[in-house]
């Protein structure tokens, strides 16, 4: 198929500047991140609810044969049946009104929808940026089967998301990063990166919890600064002192004394500038506080990492966030590793093991849902501690600032509501709360996991047999699954907040 010249020609031409030798390996790349891209991307367009599309019917007995979607404008948009829960790239092409497209951007352009022109043009971004994190993956390495061989540092288990969000279409889109800094700053390309240390006057920034004192200088504060950031953003760099390694999203790194900081990077990555607000600063040292108050009603099932300090020059470009590596909750043997990161583990992942992570994540996050707490669970801020053997022992949490938390139900439970929550956290609408945690933690993290909707129906078969028969297992159970309509949300620039997809149940894929 003819291509004009595109973003992938473009970065193929820095790349042949910059690291010639991964040339041949980023173009065979290609197809393969177009189809991951496509596969995304008609996942939206047949289960979003997108508003110029007027109608899907099944091609075929009971709709195996392909999907048929009905454009308001009257053209007609064919592909295969749409798994919303899969993860492999099975759409290799579309057909809108008879012309095949196997390009996303391409496609996108063509349906001619508003706000699609900029979207498109993420999405080409977004097929380069991902053969590019293909190209420069070590083949010999891209399972590692045996728990004897996994990683013993922390970032070396987040450097193994190669591929990004599991169902987002810009799940490697980096809009601003040249070749070179992609190649410099990406966690899956396994760099080393030296942060800046901006010195700022004490008196004109905000602090939350305790800055340390290695990070300070007389009456100034020293704010670790990526430099993506200094480069793009604030024109200056400060010192080079701290070696890091970035995790999978990219602006938070491991420090080389263990912890983690996240740094303000005001870009876009897949849906959200990756800024930090001046106002999760203010309360990252209470959202910190209660969630050591949380973690004993999981029963030690449930640790949450530690916010340390966080500060900010009073400013969503120049602010960092310390805070403890998940790490500091594994036992000696044992592995903490993001759930996004499993599919790399060699595991199995039969339908018994992924019942016992199901039944593990359903535990907790049902538990802490019942008390008033709805965690944001993805495959991000989700880490599994496992045996030596593989075995999913306990969960750790991460990034507190968009859990949403229920003060009737708290109230119930006899858990006061501390002072200073961010307004934009606190509901006691339960429709707000079953999604943030079930679009999170099934249709996310442990849907990625699964790969299908099959083998997520029998997961979750398995783990609700034993768990109390709750109002929220029960809409769980019998509703349809909540998800971020993502596509969408990146279609309406001018809607606030989330938006949300309702999606087969997959217990039905059992029943089915």
């Amino acid at each position: 198929m003819h291509r004009p010249p595109s973003v992938e020609t473009d970065l193929a031409e820095e790349l042949a500047a910059v690291r010639p030798a991964l040339g041949p390996r980023f173009a065979a790349a290609l197809p393969g991140a177009r189809a991951a891209v496509l596969t995304r991307l008609w996942r939206a367009l047949a289960h979003e609810p997108l508003p110029w599309v007027a109608g899907r019917e099944g091609c075929g007995p009971r709709g195996r044969e392909g999907l048929l979607l009905r454009l308001r404008d009257g053209r007609r948009l064919l592909g295969p049946p749409a798994d919303p829960y899969t993860t492999a790239p099975r759409v290799t092409e579309v057909r809108l009104d008879g012309t095949a497209y196997d390009d996303p951007a391409r496609l996108l352009t063509e349906l001619t929808v508003p706000h699609g022109a900029g979207f498109a043009a993420e999405l080409g971004h977004g097929v380069a940026s991902l053969a590019l994190s293909r190209a420069g993956q070590d083949p010999d390495h891209a399972c590692l089967t045996d728990p004897k061989e996994w990683p013993a540092r922390d970032w070396e288990w987040e450097q193994r998301v190669v591929d990004g969000h599991p169902y987002h279409p810009n799940c490697r889109a980096r809009p601003g990063f040249s070749v070179a800094e992609q190649l410099a700053y990406g966690p899956e390309h396994r760099p080393s990166v030296r942060l800046g240390l901006l010195p700022t006057a004490a008196a004109d920034c905000l602090v939350s919890g305790t800055w340390p004192e290695h990070l300070r200088d007389g009456t100034r504060l020293l704010i670790p600064v990526h430099p993506w950031q200094a480069a793009h953003v604030l024109g200056r760099s400060g010192r080079e002192a701290m070696a890091a390694r970035p995790l999978m999203s990219l602006r938070t790194l491991a420090l080389a004394d263990g912890l983690h900081v996240k740094t303000s990077l005001s870009t876009r990555l897949t849906s959200s500038v990756r800024d930090i607000s001046v106002g999760s600063v203010a309360a990252s040292a209470v959202l910190s506080a209660f969630a050591e108050t949380l973690a004993p009603h999981a029963h030690g099932l449930l640790h949450m990492t530690r916010t340390l300090g966080a500060a900010t020059a009073c400013s969503p470009d120049l602010a960092a966030v310390l805070r403890e590596s998940p790490r500091e909750y594994g036992g000696p043997g044992e592995h903490v590793v993001p759930v996004a990161a499993l599919a790399g583990t060699g595991l199995p992942r039969d339908s018994a093991w992924l019942g016992r992570l199901a039944r593990l994540g359903l535990t907790v996050g049902l538990r802490m849902l019942e008390l008033g707490v709805a965690l944001e669970a993805h495959g991000q801020n989700l880490l599994v501690v496992l045996s030596p053997s593989g075995e999913p022992l306990r969960l750790v949490y991460r990034d507190l600032a968009d859990i949403r938390v229920s003060p009737a139900r708290l109230a119930r439970h006899g858990v006061p509501l501390p002072d200073g929550l961010p307004a934009r956290i606190v509901t006691d609408d339960v429709t707000v709360l079953r999604r943030k945690l079930f679009g999170s933690l099934v249709a996310g993290a442990l849907a990625g996991t699964a790969g299908s909707g099959r083998a997520l129906g029998a997961a979750l078969e398995s783990a609700v047999r034993d768990l109390p028969r709750t109002p929220d297992l029960m809409a769980l159970c019998e509703e349809p699954l909540p998800a971020k309509a993502l596509t969408l949300m990146r279609l309406s620039p001018g809607t606030p907040g989330d938006q949300w997809a309702e999606l087969p149940n997959p217990l039905r894929w059992q029943a089915d």
